[in-house]
C-alpha cells in the first residue's frame, strides 16, 4: 500500500488536535464535495480528504498510522474489518465495505447523508448544519445598563450587498459574554440549518467610568473645602444621577458605596465613588493670601505621622 500523508492532505500538523483534524476536514468537505465544487479533481480530492480524516479522527487508527506509517491496517490486527474507501459511486467492489456516512455526519455535525439514484450509479447527498461566525460588538457602559438595539454591518454577501443586521442589547449583559444570533453564521449544506453568529461582548472605554466585574467606579474632583466640611455634590450614574453626601473630614481616596447602582443582574454590581481633592493654583494675589491664612491660622502639620508604625 503506498504511503500517504494524511496530515498533508488535511494540513494539519502531527500533533494537531482531534478539534483541529475536524476543522480541517469540515472546510475541505465543503470545497471539495462534487455537488457544489467546481474543481475537476473534486471526486478524487473529496475521496482522499475523507480517507485521511476516517483515520486521523479515530484515536487507535491514528496511533496505528503514526507508528507504522502504510502498513498500519496490517499491523492493527484488532481491527476485524480493517478500513475500506469511501466508494462514492454506487458500485462497490467485491469485497468492499462502503462507509456508513449516516454515522459521521450524525457524529460530526448532526446532519446526515441522502442517497439519490440515477442511471448506473447512485450519489450521496449531504444535509449538514453550517459553521457558525464569530465576530465582537462594542457598546457603552450605558446600553448594559437600558438594554437597547443596535445596527451592525457585516461584509458583502454573495450579491455584493453590505449586510446589517439589529442586535437586541440585552440589559446587564457584560464584557467577555456573547450575544447568539440564531441562524446567522454560515449556510447549511443541503437542508441543514444555517450556523449562529456569536458575537462577543466589550465595553467602550468611557471618560468618566471604569468597570471591574459588575461593580461601576467614579472618580469624583472636590474642592478642599468640600472634603473638609461636607458638601452635597450631584454625581452622574450611567442611568441618571443622584445627590453625593460628602461627610465632613473626607480625605483624598475616600471611596463612597451606592449599593447595587453598578451593572443590573441578577445580583447587581455596586457604584463607588472615589474622591480626588483638588487644590486651586496659587496664581493670583488673592490665592496666595489665603493659602498664608491657612498657614498662619491652622495648627497643620501633614506629616506629623510621616514614617510611624501602627
Amino acid at each position: 500500500m503506498a504511503f500517504k500523508d494524511y496530515y498533508q492532505i488535511l494540513g494539519v500538523a502531527r500533533d494537531a488536535t482531534d478539534k483541529d483534524i475536524k476543522r480541517a476536514y469540515h472546510r475541505l468537505a465543503r470545497k471539495f464535495h462534487p455537488d457544489v465544487s467546481k474543481e475537476t479533481d473534486a471526486e478524487s480530492r473529496f475521496k482522499e480528504v475523507k480517507e485521511a480524516y476516517d483515520v486521523l479522527h479515530d484515536a487507535q487508527k491514528r496511533a496505528a498510522y503514526d507508528q507504522y506509517g502504510a502498513d498500519w491496517q496490517a499491523a492493527q490486527q484488532a481491527e476485524a474489518q480493517g478500513f475500506h474507501h469511501y466508494q462514492y459511486q454506487g458500485n462497490s467492489s467485491a469485497g468492499e465495505q462502503p462507509f456508513d456516512f449516516d454515522d459521521v455526519f450524525q457524529s460530526m455535525f448532526g446532519g446526515r447523508a441522502r442517497t439519490q439514484s440515477g442511471g448506473r450509479h447512485s450519489r450521496a447527498h449531504f444535509d449538514f448544519p453550517g459553521e457558525d461566525l464569530r465576530a465582537r460588538i462594542q457598546i457603552d457602559l450605558e446600553d448594559s445598563y437600558r438594554g437597547t438595539t443596535r445596527t451592525i454591518t457585516l461584509g458583502s454577501d454573495s450579491g455584493g450587498q453590505a449586510r446589517t443586521l439589529n442586535v437586541r442589547i440585552p440589559r446587564g449583559v457584560m464584557p467577555g459574554q456573547h450575544i447568539r444570533l440564531a441562524g446567522q453564521g454560515n449556510p447549511g449544506m443541503g437542508s441543514g440549518a444555517n450556523g449562529d453568529l456569536l458575537l462577543e461582548v466589550s465595553f467602550r472605554p468611557h471618560p468618566l467610568y471604569r468597570v471591574e466585574g459588575r461593580d461601576v467606579y467614579l472618580t469624583l474632583p472636590v474642592a478642599p473645602w468640600e472634603a473638609a466640611l461636607g458638601a452635597s455634590v450631584t454625581v452622574p450614574l450611567p442611568e441618571g444621577s443622584i445627590d453625593l453626601k460628602i461627610p465632613a473630614n473626607s480625605a483624598n481616596g475616600r471611596r463612597l458605596r451606592l449599593k447595587g447602582k453598578g451593572i443590573p443582574g441578577k445580583v447587581p454590581g455596586d457604584f463607588y465613588v472615589e474622591l480626588s481633592v483638588v487644590l486651586p493654583a496659587a496664581n493670583s494675589t488673592a490665592a496666595k493670601q489665603a493659602y498664608n491664612t491657612f498657614k498662619e491660622t491652622l495648627d497643620f502639620d501633614p506629616r506629623a505621622n510621616w514614617g510611624s508604625r501602627a
